[in-house]
């Protein structure tokens, strides 16, 4: 027996996780997944855990 169904289930549960939490996000936020540069501002904007600049 190989390993590669493995591998394959494995990277297929990894791509049901991240759509998943794409899923959750774009719900949550009422706004689009290709919207990236509003989250980028809400990142930059939160004060809990700031991010250098």
């Amino acid at each position: 027996m190989t390993l590669a169904p493995f591998v394959h289930n494995k990277a297929a549960c990894a791509l049901a996780n991240k759509m998943a939490r794409i899923c959750y996000a774009t719900l949550r936020d009422g706004e689009s997944f290709t919207s990236q540069g509003s989250q980028l501002a809400k990142k930059l904007a939160r004060t809990d855990f700031p991010i250098a600049t």
